[in-house]
């Protein structure tokens, strides 16, 4: 059975390998990237896929939490319903680090952005599946780096930006339990051979398709039909704890208050 799925961040990397395996597989995919032109030029590749699948296009800034509402806008108009939204698209360094809205660029897009996005789709995913890209690289968060009132180092704010991911997924996932959405966080393997991966750390890393796989899995497979709520690492190949602070109910509620705080105060701003 054909399904709806829009893939965030699917001009490269493990957003890319997912969008084409999901096409090969016979799905309706929507596609998504801040360049056009790279959109594009993936359109060329995957229209050459011999498959019953199908795709479209949303370009989006997603470190811009009017142009998050926007995507969502969009899609909500064009579609009755989705039956999977796969929360991929990430930033671990970049030149500008601070967002047009005073953000980390790290926890607005790798956070904040999949949370809006989420909520503003939730009408749209009633039965479906919410996928969260996380990572074994998770710590403390620190709520004023949240924020955006300090800034913190690259591999800092990016392990801490993707512990908040986490906790949100967890929080979102428990509330949507009984009904709603199946809400997900995936650690989609260590090292992988990402744009990313190599341009932080300077290697070629490992194959994408491990990623690919475990999302696709986590999108489509009956494994993950009750697992909202739950973090699963693929490092290890199974569901598993996460970082402690997602355990801790106090420091939970204060991160998901501070996220739910400063983005009703961006966007009271964008509908003002």
């Amino acid at each position: 059975m054909q399904k709806i799925i829009l893939v965030t961040g699917s001009t490269d990397g493990i957003g890319f390998e997912t969008a084409k395996r999901l096409i090969k597989e016979g799905h309706y995919v929507l596609l998504h990237g801040r360049n056009i032109d790279k959109l594009k030029k993936i359109e060329g590749l995957l229209s050459k896929i011999e498959s019953t699948g199908r795709f479209e296009s949303y370009v989006a800034d997603l470190s811009i939490m009017s142009g998050v509402v926007q995507l969502a806008k969009e899609i909500n108009e064009k579609h009755s319903h989705i039956d999977v939204l796969i929360n991929n698209a990430g930033v671990y360094s970049t030149p500008k680090v601070i967002t047009a809205d005073n953000l980390d660029v790290r926890f607005a897009v790798n956070t904040l952005a999949p949370y809006l996005l989420t909520l503003n789709l939730l009408p749209l995913l009633s039965s479906g599946r919410v996928v969260n890209l996380s990572s074994a690289a998770q710590s403390s968060v620190d709520l004023d780096a949240l924020k955006g009132l300090r800034r913190l180092s690259d591999g800092e704010v990016y392990a801490q930006s993707k512990l908040a991911l986490t906790i949100w997924s967890q929080h979102l996932g428990l509330d949507c339990k009984e009904k709603g959405p199946m809400v997900v966080s995936v650690n989609p393997a260590s090292m992988l051979g990402s744009k990313m991966v190599k341009d932080a750390f300077g290697v070629s890393g490992g194959d994408l398709s491990i990623g690919s796989d475990i999302l696709v899995r986590a999108a489509l497979s009956d494994e993950f039909s009750t697992a909202s709520g739950l973090y699963f690492d693929n490092d290890i190949g199974q569901f598993s704890k996460p970082h402690p602070e997602a355990l801790n109910e106090q420091k939970v509620q204060d991160i998901m208050m501070t996220i739910e705080a400063t983005l009703a105060k961006i966007t009271q701003q964008i509908h003002s």
